[in-house]
């Protein structure tokens, strides 16, 4: 059994360090301005309540588990909010099969915003998170619970909150480059703690569609980033290390700036282990650098109600949500905020 559902087995870490290997080139090549003063770069602002509210209503329209009605419903919801800010939004159907060999359909939630030159440069910058919500709260205290689903409040929704306040506030004030939004279905249905086995490739399933299945024949990014459960009380990324093989310069990046800001005993920096999640298929199948700013408490599985009943609102703080926002802004505009960037 493994405590943390996402740690790779020790074959499944040399494959990735010879991979990390061969791409160190794109990660060099992806890391645009040095020296930037953070504190200094002009973004527009970050609205932490209206992130909280967009947490608050993924999370009302019900468990967005596969197949669900609260699926079909939050997929409602993001695509008309992201249309709100974005000039096109797709939504890529896949047919996936889950540890139990269930057939289920996903929807991978893709917008874009064109960027002040638009897209003809070939820059453009991936931002990602998972929106659904586990279906087993497995790791609960209360065993009756293993079976149950559960808000995912923090785990998925927090992540899509931030980012549609990032789109939000990226259409006030236009980047010089093309920025695309994804949000990956069927991340966290990977194979439950009381199924007594573990497949690695059962998780992150809308993500491995989408690498392999871009919705744009040989898209390319310049730089990616995915959030995952960044709406806890107590924020604590670290430095894993898929994303230092794989995107080591867009992570010292984003805690460089962090760390300007006043957030370096949140972003702090501790090497930790592989934590296999969206940006390792992104990564690996796709060949775009992507860091993963995710959660890493320490003496516990990633927060305390991971995988729990207690995923819900109550425990979204509002301060965390809009760290991550205001981070992961000044690195964008810092990069891009100008038409020559």
């Amino acid at each position: 059994m493994y405590s943390y559902r996402f740690y790779f087995s020790c074959l499944c870490l040399v494959a990735l360090l010879l991979t990390a290997a061969c791409n160190r080139g794109a990660n060099s090549a992806a890391s645009t301005r040095q020296g930037v003063d953070y504190g200094a770069v002009k973004v527009p602002d970050f609205c932490a309540d209206s992130a909280y509210q967009y947490v608050a209503d993924q999370v009302a329209c019900g468990y967005r588990t596969p197949g669900s009605e609260g699926q079909r419903r939050c997929a409602e919801y993001l695509v008309g909010q992201m249309r709100r800010w974005c000039d096109t939004v797709i939504v890529q159907p896949f047919t996936t099969k889950l540890w139990d060999g269930r057939e289920v359909q996903g929807k991978n939630i893709i917008a874009t915003t064109r960027g002040l030159r638009g897209d003809d440069d070939g820059k453009r910058v991936l931002l990602a998170a998972h929106w659904d919500s586990r279906l087993w709260a497995d790791h609960d205290p209360d065993k009756s619970n293993h079976h149950s689903p559960f808000d995912g409040a923090n785990d998925g929704a927090s992540g899509v909150g931030v980012l549609m306040e990032v789109a939000r506030a990226i259409a006030t004030q236009p980047l010089g480059v093309a920025v695309d939004f994804i949000f990956f279905d069927i991340e966290d249905q990977g194979v439950p703690e009381w199924a007594d086995s573990y497949e690695e490739d059962s998780w992150c399933l809308g993500s491995q569609y989408w690498s392999r299945h871009p919705h744009v024949p040989y898209y390319t990014a310049v730089y990616g980033v995915l959030l995952d459960m960044v709406g806890t009380e107590q924020p604590r990324y670290t430095k894993e290390q898929i994303s230092r093989n794989y995107a080591g310069g867009i992570m010292n990046k984003m805690w460089t700036a962090a760390d300007a800001l006043g957030y370096g005993n949140i972003f702090v920096n501790n090497e930790t282990d592989p934590i296999l999640d969206d940006h390792y298929y992104v990564n690996r199948l796709a060949g775009v650098p992507m860091i993963d700013v995710v959660q890493n408490s320490q003496g516990c599985s990633f927060f305390k109600h991971w995988h729990t009943m207690g995923d819900n609102m109550e425990h979204v703080d509002r301060n965390s949500l809009n760290t991550i926002g205001v981070v992961l802004l000044k690195i964008l505009y810092g990069d891009y905020g100008r038409d020559d960037g």
